[in-house]
């Protein structure tokens, strides 16, 4: 049997009825529903033969993972993608849980982030099952959660053992193979000035017009480090929040004061080869710069998450040469037609996941998923031909790294 032929067996009406079903599950992050949906997932493997646990993450949160043993003598190949999802919003025009499936598209929340990559390999390896195809080497399925919470679920199952000699890690890239991702860590600033009447202005430091000047220079940062041009096309600063007033509880009911208390929030994306201690300074620099432009300014930043020691998502990076890139590039062009898209593909570039703690483990492995297109927002929806797509693309992948044994 060649690659291709194995195509026939797909089933795609199964297929489809997979992910809607797993769409119809409300598996928010850290709700009971992404145990359910992990529970369904871990039944589903083991139906499918493979050995597959529920595995604790904390408190009562699982990750599901399977394995398909090979016959010996090919590299493993593991996939991951995650169970949580985003909350829906306003503005849906669809049931966001029904997992709708129209001429065009399988609609609801998370189908785009990422449970279309979830099934994708699910349905690739069922596939491989029902052609009767022995591989040589193990097929690895992760299905986890907390991946919206800095990958605590891909960390715990690292932790716990968890590897394989490639993976692919699932997440929307629109089939583009990505090669390189930011890292993220957040950040606080507070600024106090000295308030006047609007009268008296020019003796006045004025914290919000600092504010202004500040957010616009972190939005335009290129931060130190960043050497090559994939490098500087995953950096970014942009601050999302920016309250100001009087006083420490931001008194607004008295506009002809000059505010004298500002603060920003935001998120920085940093790439391979920088540091959190590398942004953290490039931040501090555009404090001090600012304190000279505005001379009784006081400030004070903090970067990072909640506590000291909150998991974070380093950035991630593969070699376009690898032996997973160059295979995944190899079944795309076989199953579309033309070369796929690789590098540090945007909008994609720009999120975390959980391929960097897989890296990190000394894992090789490439992102590579179906939807982006209509990612997280209301009536999110993946292409159905993209979708399968997909579980042809990843079914070649498993054929090529895993080896068939005859």
């Amino acid at each position: 049997m060649n690659g291709t032929d194995i195509f026939d067996y797909i089933d795609v009406d199964s297929c489809l009825n997979l992910l809607s079903s797993m769409v119809q599950h409300k598996s928010y992050t850290e709700t009971e529903g992404e145990r359910l949906l992990a529970g369904v997932m871990h039944d589903r493997m083991t139906q499918l033969g493979m050995s597959s646990e529920l595995q604790p993450v904390v408190d009562d949160r699982v990750n599901a993972i399977g394995r398909l043993k090979g016959t010996g003598g090919g590299a493993s190949l593991l996939f991951n993608g995650h169970l949580d999802t985003n909350p829906a919003t306003e503005g849906w025009t669809v049931d966001p849980w029904s997992g709708l499936i129209d001429d065009e598209f399988i609609y609801g929340i998370g189908v785009s982030n990422m449970k279309a990559g979830d099934a994708a390999y699910f349905c690739a390896v069922e596939t491989i099952l029902k052609a009767g195809i022995k591989l040589k080497g193990d097929v690895v399925l992760s299905f986890v959660v907390g991946e919206l919470q800095a990958g605590i679920g891909t960390v715990r199952a690292i932790e716990q053992g968890l590897r394989a000699d490639y993976f692919i890690n699932s997440e929307p890239t629109d089939l583009q193979a990505l090669t390189m991702h930011a890292g993220s860590v957040m950040f606080d600033i507070e600024l106090v000035g000295d308030t006047r009447h609007l009268s008296k202005r020019e003796e006045a430091c004025d914290a919000l017009a600092a504010a202004t000047v500040l957010a616009q220079r972190i939005n335009k940062l290129v931060f130190t480090g960043a050497i090559t041009p994939d490098q500087i096309a995953v950096n970014r600063g942009h601050v999302g929040s920016l309250r100001a007033g009087l006083g420490r509880e931001y008194h607004e009911w008295r506009p002809p004061q000059v505010a004298d208390q500002a603060k920003l929030k935001g998120s920085c994306r940093y790439g391979p080869g920088q540091t959190i201690e590398s942004v953290t300074n490039d931040l501090e620099l555009l404090l001090e710069a600012l304190k000279l432009e505005f001379p009784k300014l006081q400030t004070s930043l903090r970067v990072g998450g909640p506590t000291e020691n909150a998991l974070r998502m380093p950035p991630f990076e593969v070699s376009r040469d690898s032996r997973i890139v160059k295979t995944l590039n190899s079944a795309f062009e076989s199953v579309m037609g033309y070369a796929q898209p690789t590098g540090p593909i945007a909008p994609a570039a720009f999120f975390g996941t959980d391929a960097a703690h897989l890296a990190a483990a000394g894992m090789e492995g490439v992102v590579c998923g179906p939807g982006g297109e209509f990612n997280t927002m209301p009536d999110e929806r993946v292409r159905k031909e993209q979708f399968l797509n997909c579980v042809r693309i990843y079914i070649l992948c498993i054929i090529e790294i895993c080896g068939v044994s005859e």
